[in-house]
């Protein structure tokens, strides 16, 4: 009896794993923040618990391109049309976000607000879930979004009414949105994983 062959497109494969190895990166920078505002106090098991999850998303991110090989190229038209039109709009979403910051950044500087800049780079970092839930049509991503958006609006709060010091706010936030990227990590090892299954 012939094998059927691979339904799942290569490049289906290979977007989780990429997007792991984002995940990986991106989880170490908001916990390596979480890490100076802690400054020891936990004995770097924030860093260290981060720090295994990070290994654990490139781990899983070098097995997926490794067995991508045994997946097809995109063959549908609508699946090309499709990848083509996800990715137009992760680039807009990401230069939208880049920018964001920029002029975030740059407004609370000028204010005389500096201690707001991680806050309000969180923000935008948490609303930009926002348009990518309705690109990659993920449900996670709009509770992500809500999570990352909540803790920058309340480390903006405890910043401006000066309830923490400037150390646990960049521990709050760096943690926070550590915590964000780490689920979606977690969750694209998951889909990884299903992916596979169906394609047994």
């Amino acid at each position: 009896m012939e094998t059927q062959p691979h339904t799942i497109p290569r490049i289906a494969i290979q977007s989780i794993a990429a997007g792991l190895l984002m995940m990986a990166f991106f989880t170490m920078i908001w916990a390596t923040a979480g890490h100076f505002g802690l400054a020891g106090r936990d004995h770097n098991a924030e860093l260290i618990f981060f720090g295994v999850l990070s290994v654990l998303f490139i781990a899983n991110a070098i097995r997926l391109f490794s067995i991508a090989k045994q997946f097809p190229k995109l063959s549908a038209d609508e699946d090309k049309a499709e990848g083509k039109r996800s990715g137009m709009w992760f680039g807009i979403i990401f230069g939208a976000e880049g920018l964001g910051i920029f002029i975030a950044v740059n407004i609370v500087t000028n204010i005389g607000h500096a201690d707001l800049v991680m806050p309000v780079i969180a923000l935008v970092v948490g609303l930009h879930f926002y348009p990518l839930a309705w690109v990659f049509k993920r449900k996670l991503d709009y509770y992500l979004a809500t999570w990352s958006t909540l803790v920058a609006v309340c480390s903006i709060v405890f910043t401006l009414n000066k309830i923490f010091s400037a150390d646990d706010i960049l521990a709050f936030v760096g943690i926070g949105l550590a915590i964000a990227t780490s689920c979606y990590g977690l969750n694209m090892i998951y889909q990884g994983k299903r992916l596979e299954k169906m394609a047994v």
